[in-house]
């Protein structure tokens, strides 16, 4: 068996409608840095050391996943301020929190979560790690 040579997450590539819109959900919201990058002028957002390339489905970039959908997302963002702040401000924007603070397992251990949908519908769960 091969050693794990895997040491870190660089990127990945979020499938949406409408590349414009959901970046500004993300920096409005979130706090994240849209970039723009490349000859044709690609989003993407920018926290920590990683990004989310933002590839829309009618156009996505090649290479791409075998089937690209919008909405098709469900991953976890990692914050230094209390999920319960940020639920609250979350819904004095007027976004709607599905579920949370909740406690789940993360890469590390465990995770205190909440969890809200961007524009596509795209699963977002945002966590403090406990």
């Amino acid at each position: 068996m091969a050693e794990t040579v895997i040491k870190g997450l660089d990127h990945f590539v979020l499938y949406v409608a409408d590349a414009e819109a959901t970046a500004a959900f993300y920096a409005l919201h979130l706090g994240m840095a849209v970039q723009r990058f490349g000859p044709e002028g690609r989003l993407a957002l920018n926290f920590g050391a990683q990004k989310i390339n933002l590839h829309t489905v009618t156009a996505p970039f090649l290479p791409h996943a075998d089937r690209p959908a919008a909405g098709a997302g469900d991953f976890c963002l990692l914050t230094d301020e209390p999920v319960e702040e940020v639920k609250a401000r979350l819904e004095m924007e007027g976004l709607a929190v599905e579920s949370g603070p909740v406690a789940r397992t993360g890469a590390t251990g465990p995770l205190r979560s909440i969890y809200l949908r961007d524009p596509d519908g795209n699963l977002v769960e945002i966590s403090n790690r406990a």
